[in-house]
């Protein structure tokens, strides 16, 4: 890998570990202002909605600029967000600012990837991406549940200099080549460009069920998190920061599952891991019948073993006919559209049960067998394709 490469990498780092210790500084501040528990997937909600709305023109603006100058201005607005809820901004629309800025973020985070290295590094690159996206979700879990347990404001201070030190680095990524300027730059035209961007993908075989895929993953992965959080109180008697730390051994087995995906499987292989999914939905099942942390701990690290495996190599495969079809900032916009759509009506669905006072394992049950049927269609939709 080359030096810059390894530049992106700690901004990437840096501003994910914000991102992460932030939700739970931010779940700490709502429970400190004593708001219902439906806030809690509701806040998720309030972050996500942007990567929907802004879709068709963050992808054109990452590739119309170098992205390394993007990532910085995407990481300023992350500050913004921060430091308002520092100030007394409510958590939620605090956290909504944020969420602009991490809408902006990623199209040029992962789009740069292909403009950094050649394909066949993709699949070892995105392991390294979501290795340290991982950590990054371990670190801030347990950093942002800890500060915020004890001081949600001390957290608070310390997350936006986190941000601070992000954009530093975000400075000193290689400035490239504009990837896939647009022709025109008024909505009306970037609406058109982004909906031709979506046709592109989705009827592209490959690139509809690595879409299907990562939008499931990323949906799934961003309500288990509060599943488990909730699951972890109610069965386990945990509070937050212990919950936290469970959190933690689940982002431990996806760093490993990405390891071995990024070690193993090659980017022309990638649809072969689409098994590894329909397994960890069923898993996701068994957790309801768990009494004990030490079973907790293992079945958890597995099923993040599993879903590391399954989605680096199609997230790798999702970027390489992106940058073919459309353009790197293009493809990842189109991506994030999709995976935020089924974040927000997922982590929806699970707001619904909270308040209809589900209990917490048929939840868990219900997450399961969901996820299962999902990736078990997907594997057979791509079996009949080809």
């Amino acid at each position: 890998m080359c030096k810059g490469f390894y530049t992106l990498l700690t901004a990437q780092f840096l501003s994910a570990l914000a991102d992460n210790a932030l939700l739970f500084a931010a779940i700490a501040l709502l429970a400190k202002i004593h708001s219902p528990d439906w806030h809690t997937p509701l806040l998720q909600q309030f972050f996500v909605i942007s990567y929907i709305v802004l879709a068709p023109f963050v992808g054109s603006f990452a590739d119309a600029l170098p992205k390394g100058r993007v990532m910085f201005l995407a990481n300023a607005i992350k500050f913004i967000g921060s430091l308002a809820m520092l100030l007394g901004m409510p958590p939620l629309y605090a956290y909504g600012i944020v969420g602009i800025g991490a809408a902006a973020y990623s199209p040029a985070k992962y789009g740069i990837l292909t403009e950094l290295l050649p394909p066949e590094k993709l699949v070892g690159a995105n392991g390294w991406m979501e290795g340290s996206t991982v950590i990054a979700i371990i670190l801030g879990a347990l950093l942002g549940g800890s500060l915020a347990s004890h001081d949600p404001y001390f957290a608070m201070i310390f997350i936006t200099l986190l941000y601070l030190v992000a954009a530093i680095f975000n400075i000193y990524i290689p400035k490239l080549p504009i990837d896939h300027k647009l022709p025109k730059k008024n909505p009306a035209f970037m609406l058109y460009d982004f909906w031709q961007s979506f046709k592109a993908l989705w009827t592209d075989t490959r690139g509809q069920v690595s879409l299907a895929v990562t939008t499931l993953f990323w949906g799934a992965g961003a309500t288990l998190r509060l599943v488990v959080i909730a699951w972890a109180a109610s069965t386990l008697h945990f509070g937050l920061e212990q919950a936290t730390q469970l959190m933690a051994i689940l982002a431990v087995g996806i760093a490993a599952g990405s390891v071995v995906a990024a070690s193993y499987i090659k980017l022309e292989e990638s649809t072969k891991v689409l098994p590894a999914g329909i397994v960890m939905g069923v898993l996701v099942i068994i957790m309801a019948f768990v009494q004990h942390w030490q079973l907790a701990v293992v079945l958890l690290f597995i099923i993040g073993a599993l879903a590391g495996f399954f989605v680096v190599p199609l997230n790798a495969l999702l970027q390489h006919r992106g940058h073919e079809l459309i353009g790197a900032g293009h493809s990842i916009a189109v991506q994030n559209f999709n995976e935020h759509i089924g974040i927000l009506l997922m982590l929806g669905a699970y707001l619904l049960m909270v308040k209809a006072e589900l209990p917490i394992n048929t939840i868990v049950i219900v997450f399961g067998v969901f996820v299962s049927l999902c990736m078990t269609f997907i594997h057979r939709r791509y079996r009949y394709l080809n």
